[in-house]
């Protein structure tokens, strides 16, 4: 039983709609003040950022804990689920723009 919830892990992870995913808590500041450079990120490159909210969302707390492995701990935190690059913490805008610029 164990080994299928594990393979329905891994499957949710290769299964997203974008790539870009940010992972990020209503009430963080540091969150917040990426929140405009996610959508200058995403206007200026014609990407999607797929976004989970993880405070007060179960589900997502643990989509994150299961890609994170404990490497971050916190939020704001960006996944790159083609590169599988991530981003722990507030960052300025040319690292959130290298980040998503990888192939």
């Amino acid at each position: 039983m164990k080994k299928s919830k594990n393979l329905s892990k891994n499957k949710a992870k290769k299964s997203f709609k974008h790539k870009l995913l940010e992972f990020y808590g209503t009430e963080c500041s540091h969150c917040r003040n990426m929140h405009p450079l996610v959508a200058r990120l995403q206007k200026e490159l014609k990407v999607k950022v797929q976004k989970f909210e993880v405070w007060h969302n179960d589900k997502n707390a643990a989509l994150m804990e299961s890609i994170e492995k404990g490497r971050c701990g916190g939020v704001p935190f960006f996944y790159n689920s083609k590169t599988h690059d991530m981003i722990c913490g507030e960052v300025d805008y040319e690292s959130l723009k290298k980040w998503a610029k990888k192939k």
